[in-house]
């Protein structure tokens, strides 16, 4: 079934792997919307998939270019100083008027390649700067293996709650949507 993750050979790879397959899970929570549903704001967080989607992209962007870039600072997004603040503040702004559910899965598995690239070239021992947040208070340098790790814990939090967004829009879960995206039916034959 596509709901799991690829075997792994070695620790980079794991790395590469988990961190862009939570990406791709969240693209998948987005298989099949209309322009409305993801704009939908379907339970108690406020959130819709496409706000939700926005974010992931502006992180796994950032996280990217973050780990290309050690020993040295990453270059900034190519963000608007507005798209920068709705993608990261995660508010109804940040799904662009040209947003649809296919644009944006397309969007996501680009980003999900491009992490995965970046983390597989990195040394993962390399040391980089840590960028200027409140929430990174405390550190001023990381390896590219925490950082990569921390990817996969972020993203994998995104996809839960892509998860949780999905099936309070229409009830289609993981397991279903996974077989959908990939062109199957659903329940599969034998279940």
């Amino acid at each position: 079934m596509p709901f799991l993750t690829a075997e792994t050979t070695d620790e980079r790879d794991a790395l590469a792997t988990f961190a862009s397959q939570q990406i791709r899970q969240t693209a998948t929570a987005l298989h099949g919307l209309t322009p409305e549903q993801i704009r939908e704001v379907p339970s108690a967080s406020a959130m819709s998939l496409g706000m939700l989607a926005r974010h992931v992209l502006l992180m796994a962007e950032g996280g990217a270019l973050t780990i290309a870039a050690a020993p040295e600072a990453a270059p900034p997004a190519q963000r608007t100083p507005e798209q920068l603040q709705a993608e990261g503040a995660i508010t109804p702004e940040a799904v662009r008027a040209e947003d649809t559910a296919e644009s944006l899965v397309a969007a996501l598995h680009a980003a999900a390649d491009a992490l995965e690239a970046a983390i597989r070239a990195a040394d993962p021992d390399e040391r980089g700067p840590v960028p200027d947040a409140p929430w990174f208070e405390g550190r001023s340098t990381w390896t590219m293996r925490w950082y990569a790790m921390h990817q996969a814990e972020e993203h994998a939090r995104h996809a839960g709650h892509a998860d949780i967004l999905r099936e309070s829009i229409d009830g289609k879960g993981t397991y279903e949507l996974n077989v959908l995206a990939e062109g199957g039916t659903w329940p599969p034959e034998g279940w």
